[in-house]
């Protein structure tokens, strides 16, 4: 473990360089460095998975995760692993073993997990970029916390080769940046794009109803980002849609999950909650298909939070994974017809600013709860979602988010870098005329 001045960010570190010799031409990431979550195996460490008896109970890696070894074909070199939340199994960033990782927006507020310490690096300044997984909102989460860039992309299009899986229908390789052009340099790298001239988005869909989920009033995380698309696509790109009822309109297996718990709390789209419902019992199904012999025979040390989470993961019979399956499926089509293969949906990444350090358990499951309708969406569409920064509001991180429809990743990113220049604009102008 580091000192203070790594913000708590690395689990070690280490020095892997280019995979490149100088003489050849530059390569994209060259000069960069980036540090990698201990999900991923580097040839000759532990992977660690956040959990200190499955470091003790598991061999040194023999070979190096395949995204790791693109980054160091690409030019890049690799400064360690990063801390984490333990089995992936928080979005949160507290590790009761480790330390949590220090938030470079907010010291008092928590970083978010899982891939916490691969945020933090990115956010305080320690690498140019970094590696992360996102199973339910561990990139997205993170990134919106900690006021960066984050990339969950779509379900299936990077290798999880050499990555211990947590639930393999949601689990993906994403990334962080703090810049756009490093960001988007990354992604291509990443998800092997070719040079493509950038297409000009048919509509970009503003979530109403999802923009109620958060604490952070409608307009401040929607009005800069609004404002630049209408100037550069025009106002006619812009729609608006309740997302809820769309949902429910158009997946039918979602029934099984509409409960009347879900359908009476305030502030809460009962459609989403449910998809949040499926969501998290797929994943508590195949989460203890990977690791429930392990954790029956190891009976690991787990902190609070995750180890009622694991604990039910255990219970978990599986008998409704089909009718989940089906919502994936139903969920895919009906958000692919919604958005045709260039439109966007604009929804809030979180539901307002992060937590407090060690807020009180109940406050922090409501939190969550609204978290999982918003997160859920990609995560059971398979689409891909970027986070964008903001900027601040009372001195905490905003952001907004985007979807496009699975395989659409190329688009996102190319989406991504002409909007935020126009965004910075936008920030600017309003920055110099606060009355306007």
């Amino acid at each position: 473990m580091e000192t203070s001045s790594d913000y708590g960010a690395f689990m070690e570190r280490f020095l892997l360089p280019p995979s490149s010799s100088p003489q050849q031409p530059p390569l994209p990431l060259s000069s960069l460095t980036f540090a990698v979550k201990d999900i991923f195996d580097v040839k000759g460490y532990v992977t660690g998975f956040g959990n200190p008896d499955w470091l003790r109970t598991h061999p040194v890696a023999t070979s190096t995760a395949p995204t790791v070894l693109t980054l160091l074909n690409a030019g890049a070199t690799c400064l360690g692993k990063t801390v984490m939340d333990e089995m992936a199994y928080s979005i949160n960033g507290e590790n009761i073993h480790y330390g949590t990782p220090t938030n470079p927006c907010a010291a008092d507020r928590v970083p978010g997990g899982s891939s916490s310490g691969s945020a933090v690096a990115v956010g305080a300044k320690l690498v140019d970029f970094s590696l992360g997984t996102d199973t339910g909102g561990s990139v997205r989460v993170p990134a919106s916390y900690c006021g960066i860039f984050g990339f969950r992309p779509s379900h299936g299009a990077i290798t999880e080769d050499g990555v211990i899986p947590m639930a393999q229908s949601f689990d993906t390789v994403g990334w962080f940046a703090r810049d756009p052009k490093t960001f988007t340099s990354v992604g291509r790298v990443l998800l092997q794009l070719t040079e493509a001239a950038p297409v000009k988005p048919t509509q970009i869909i503003i979530a109403e109803d999802c923009f109620q989920l958060s604490s952070t009033p409608y307009d401040i995380i929607t009005q800069v980002v609004i404002k630049a698309a209408e100037k550069l696509y025009g106002g006619d790109v812009l729609k608006h849609e309740n997302l809820g009822d769309y949902v429910k309109d158009n997946v039918p297996s979602l029934n099984h999950f509409m409960t009347k718990e879900n359908t009476d709390q305030v502030y809460n789209i009962p459609s989403l909650a449910a998809l949040s419902s499926a969501m998290r019992l797929l994943q508590r199904f195949e989460f203890k298909s990977n690791h429930g012999e392990w954790i029956s025979a190891v009976k690991p040390n787990l902190g609070p939070g995750i180890s009622e989470r694991v604990s039910e993961a255990l219970r978990e019979t599986g008998e409704d994974a089909d009718i989940c399956r089906a919502i994936r499926r139903e969920l895919r089509d009906a958000l692919t017809s919604l958005l045709g293969d260039f439109g966007v949906l604009m929804i809030p990444t979180v539901p307002g600013s992060p937590p407090k350090l060690q807020t009180d358990p109940s406050e922090l499951e409501v939190f969550r709860a609204r978290a999982f309708s918003l997160l859920s969406i990609a995560g059971v569409s398979g689409f891909c979602q970027v986070t964008i920064p903001l900027g601040m509001d009372n001195n905490l991180p905003i952001s907004v988010s985007l979807l496009a429809k699975h395989g659409a990743d190329g688009f996102l990113l190319h989406l991504v870098e002409n909007l935020y220049d126009s965004i910075k604009q936008e920030e600017a102008a309003a920055m110099a005329n606060p009355k306007s």
